[in-house]
């Protein structure tokens, strides 16, 4: 059942370890050149950004997380609440169950009703795209989250593998939705073949949702009775950095950085590579049972560590921090110089 599965995949995610192992996001190979003269006040600094014509006081979305079983209504509530309060986006989880069962459409609606004025964002996924009006109407979604998770679908034991015809559902609904569709990776990355696809699709934004951060297949191997495949993909994706790149310079869309962010220098990293906003999950989730003041207080203290990161490399706004310079090391640029991308130009901005 749909809701018992939604309540099974938030309890792991709050009690287990499900995030990769061996794998990072690659953060850690991208450093801003440090400015001894930045020439920026650091209090007027200006952190807002826009996407979907919404502005966001920081450029941070609280990522799809959950909905669709009773014990969501009180977390999405939070994480409403504390989105409102930040001026950020939020996205839910997918939807499906409270299609499946309207009984269930208040865990989701809860989000709207605490954040009125917020970035809200839909979700269904690429197998149920016929439901995407019904998933966006239910909670006035300023946009609509297509997600695709098929790494998770084939650890599931009751997964759907049959991927056919997922981009002509997709431009199916982008001809007929009247909101931005976005597509959305749930943690193994988006290479710049399928960003191309997906924006030759009708697809609006593009969400990467790399790996180092939460691992679908890890959490799969705690719900299966045999744990081999989960295990043996646990480490499966895309670093969350290099599917940044890739998808920035594939596509002319905005782009969201997912995939194990846990800072605001790592999003200053993320934003300077070409994203527009970046998205954060599980450690909200794990505040939001603590209540949204605690949720609160991690978002101010993302917010004052981008504004550091922005001083730090001489931005006085997100335009400026897409500018500056930074290097791209380790097995990032590995991974990026195999792909034919030329990692040095990054290190240069300021000469081109």
């Amino acid at each position: 059942m749909t809701s018992e599965r939604k309540l099974e995949h938030l309890l792991l995610c709050a009690n287990c370890d499900v995030e990769y192992r061996k794998k990072s996001t690659g953060f850690e190979d991208i450093e801003l050149i440090h400015r001894a003269l930045p020439e920026v006040d650091k209090e007027e600094i200006d952190t807002c950004a826009e996407l979907f014509g919404k502005k966001m006081d920081i450029p941070l979305i609280i990522s799809a997380i959950t909905g669709g079983h009773p014990a969501a209504f009180n977390i999405n509530r939070e994480l409403a609440k504390a989105a409102d309060k930040m001026n950020i986006g939020m996205g839910v989880g997918s939807q499906r169950a409270a299609v499946e069962n309207p009984d269930l459409v208040s865990t989701y609606s809860v989000v709207r009703e605490n954040a009125p004025n917020a970035l809200v964002i839909g979700n269904i996924g690429a197998s149920q795209i016929e439901f995407a009006e019904n998933a966006a109407g239910m909670i006035g979604a300023d946009a609509l989250a297509i997600h695709l998770n098929t790494l998770q679908e084939a650890i599931q034991p009751e997964g759907d593998i049959d991927a056919r015809g997922y981009i002509s559902s997709i431009q199916k609904a982008a001809e007929i939705i009247d909101i931005p569709l976005i597509a959305k990776e749930t943690g193994a990355g988006i290479c710049r073949e399928d960003a191309l696809a997906l924006e030759k699709a009708g697809i609006l934004a593009i969400d990467v949702a790399g790996s180092g951060g939460t691992s679908w297949a890890a959490v799969e191997a705690y719900r299966a009775k045999d744990s081999y495949m989960g295990n043996l993909y646990w480490d499966w994706g895309i670093p969350t950095t290099v599917s940044t790149v890739e998808v920035c310079e594939a596509v002319k869309l905005p782009v969201i950085s997912s995939g194990g962010i846990r800072s605001g220098l790592e999003a200053a990293k993320a934003l300077s590579l070409g994203a527009e906003a970046v998205g954060m999950a599980l450690p909200l989730l794990k505040d939001a049972y603590l209540g949204h003041y605690a949720v609160i207080k991690r978002i101010k203290q993302f917010k004052e560590s981008l504004k550091v990161a922005m001083f730090l490399a001489g931005a006085s706004n997100i335009k400026e921090l897409k500018k500056a310079n930074l290097i791209i090391s380790g097995k990032t640029r590995e991974w990026l110089t195999e792909r034919g991308y030329d990692t040095k130009k990054y290190a240069q901005r300021a000469l081109i």
